[in-house]
């Protein structure tokens, strides 16, 4: 059977909830998500404020602080938003990704390091007290003075599970990243191996159908159609438009190609555009171009399921102005859908303050 891309489309909606919001909590949505893209400090607030109903920003504050929720450097060597269990689990899972940056983008700069020696030297400073980049970059040069300290310290991050301790990312107080080991604060070391077939089948039901494309460009990853040959017995397969095999759990939602998908609006760094090969189900390939820039992945707005443009959002101590830069003409219906939800995030963003919405036309 072939799926066309509004129906891979819908389906990937709906299992992010997107579709429509849900009823869970924050750690309910962040298991489900496997994780959500993180290093902008605030975007997964947005994310879930999209995702879930009723959410408040006190819910992942809390989580964080209360060490439910933690930042680590797991999928694609990027900090992601997970659960104390998934850090266990998805850890070993992204070494793969984490050893092949310490090989390539700095194969020079550690030539003939012990890195073992590294990581284990700045696990015990990182025991005695959470320290910044560059508190570790300095404390690690000075024991290895002929070596460049980013790479010195990225040994650290990459070989031990390191978090970002609040109150970074916490909802109106924030601050400068600060690590910590993972199993120190967390009080549990990562789990001693992944589960290869449980966390693609996890992966399926948070973003399928998908091909083996797919899910090693989330993970980071080569060689994965080994473990989807294993689960295909279990899995449901298809074929897109272009022919390429894609695989799914057999019970997962697949709407219709024309079920309703509202106006939504997507933070910086959303899983949503970073884990597929093929991302033309929710993202054209010309405005792929426009969102993933070399500073990162802008935060965008759906409209019909499709990207549509690219926000932003201004505050002042009185004020607060959402910027939105359509990538097409909109209807009249599409942009007061877009100003109707715009301005729930606004509310949900910065309640007390003046509400502005500005660049609804797009530009020429």
């Amino acid at each position: 059977m072939t799926l066309g891309r509004r129906t891979l489309g819908r389906a990937l909606l709906a299992r992010q909830w997107l579709l429509e919001r849900a009823d869970a909590t924050v750690e309910e949505a962040v298991a489900r998500l496997v994780g959500m893209q993180a290093q902008a400090p605030y975007a997964p607030y947005f994310g879930l404020w999209s995702r879930i109903r009723a959410f408040r920003t006190a819910d992942l504050a809390d989580a964080l602080t209360e060490r439910r929720l933690v930042r680590v450097a797991l999928m694609r060597s990027t900090v992601h938003l997970v659960t104390v269990a998934d850090y266990r689990v998805l850890r070993p899972w992204s070494q793969d990704a984490l050893d092949r940056e310490l090989d390539t983008a700095f194969k020079a700069p550690l030539a003939g390091v012990d890195r073992a020696a590294v990581a284990e030297s700045g696990r015990a400073l990182l025991r005695a007290q959470p320290l910044t980049p560059k508190e570790l970059r300095a404390a690690l040069h000075e024991q290895w003075p002929d070596r460049e300290p980013h790479a010195l310290a990225t040994v650290v991050r990459n070989l031990v599970p390191l978090v970002q301790v609040p109150p970074r990312a916490v909802w109106g107080i924030g601050g400068a990243t600060r690590y910590a080991a993972a199993a120190d604060w967390t009080g549990t070391e990562p789990a001693s191996a992944a589960d290869a077939e449980q966390i693609v089948l996890r992966y399926l039901a948070a973003f399928g159908p998908a091909s083996a494309a797919d899910v090693q460009t989330w993970a980071g990853r080569t060689r994965l159609r080994p473990v989807l040959e294993s689960l295909r017995p279990r899995l449901a397969v298809f074929r897109d438009e272009g022919g390429t095999e894609l695989f799914d759990l057999p019970d997962a939602p697949r709407p219709a190609a024309d079920a309703p998908a509202p106006v939504r609006f997507l933070p910086e760094y959303d899983n949503l555009l970073a884990s597929h090969a093929d991302r033309t189900r929710v993202i054209s390939t010309e405005d792929r171009k426009r969102v993933m820039t070399g500073n990162g992945v802008r935060a965008t707005f759906l409209v019909d399921g499709q990207v549509a443009g690219a926000w932003k959002l201004r505050q002042d101590k009185t004020s607060a102005t959402l910027e939105i830069e359509p990538f097409r003409p909109l209807t009249a219906a599409e942009r007061a859908e877009v100003e109707t939800e715009g301005s729930l995030l606004l509310k949900f963003a910065a309640p007390g303050a003046d509400h502005d919405i500005r660049g609804i036309t797009p530009r020429t």
